[in-house]
């Protein structure tokens, strides 16, 4: 029928591969067809990433990634809000729902994200003043919203950071920057979401509808 061009769809003849949602105005020999469009319910979730987990699809050293955590979709994919890099442990979104993931990363939303950060080496004031009204990195100025000492007793100090961009391993540049070397980093909160004590380390949990227009309405 497609062959014999018997199918049109949206008004031009149909060809044969064609695909279609069902949103479509589809006709077979003239007379329009009722089609009824799947709908998939988005979904979203938190995830627990553990350090030496890769956030991309696939690696060629064969790192383990997060998605062999994270359950199975139909007729949709998972997509990150906002990666972590290799060592980076902490909160992860992900949805398949692409337009709030874009919303959620996209800069003018300015979402803060927050960090626990374990350190060598002591921050004076000064620095720290410097680090909340913005440094030069090589890509333009950063500054954290907030930094706070946590815990000053230990030769690795313990930091909590606030920071509104999700530039590549911003939060590791700006201590560098200051001479501070990061030894741990994990990611506590993003928006209006925090990652919950109970969550262990590669486990997820998918977020109530409530959480997921709390988090629509942060955007």
């Amino acid at each position: 029928m497609i062959a014999a061009g018997r199918i049109s769809v949206n008004g031009e003849v149909a060809e044969l591969g064609m695909k279609v949602d069902g949103t479509e105005r589809i006709k077979v020999d003239g007379k329009l067809i009722r089609t009824t469009a799947r709908k998939t319910k988005q979904r979203t979730i938190i995830y627990h990433k553990p350090p030496g987990e890769i956030c991309t699809r696939s690696d060629p050293q064969g790192r383990r990634t997060v998605f062999e955590s994270l359950p199975r979709v139909l007729d949709a994919r998972w997509v990150t809000v906002g990666r972590l890099d290799y060592q980076t442990s902490g909160l992860l979104i992900l949805t398949t729902d692409g337009e709030l993931a874009n919303k959620l990363m996209h800069p003018s939303g300015e979402l803060q994200r927050e960090y626990s950060v374990r350190a060598l080496g002591e921050l004076s004031d000064l620095q720290l003043g410097e680090l909340r009204s913005g440094v030069k990195l090589e890509d333009g100025e950063a500054r954290f919203d907030d930094i706070r000492v946590a815990d000053s007793k230990a030769a690795n100090k313990s930091y909590r950071v606030v920071v509104s961009e999700g530039r590549n391993r911003i939060v590791r540049r700006l201590f560098e920057h200051v001479g501070c070397r990061v030894n741990r980093l994990m990611r506590v909160r993003y928006g209006p979401v925090t990652l919950p004590r109970d969550l262990r380390p590669g486990k997820y949990r998918e977020l109530s509808e409530a959480e997921t227009v709390t988090l629509r309405n942060a955007v």
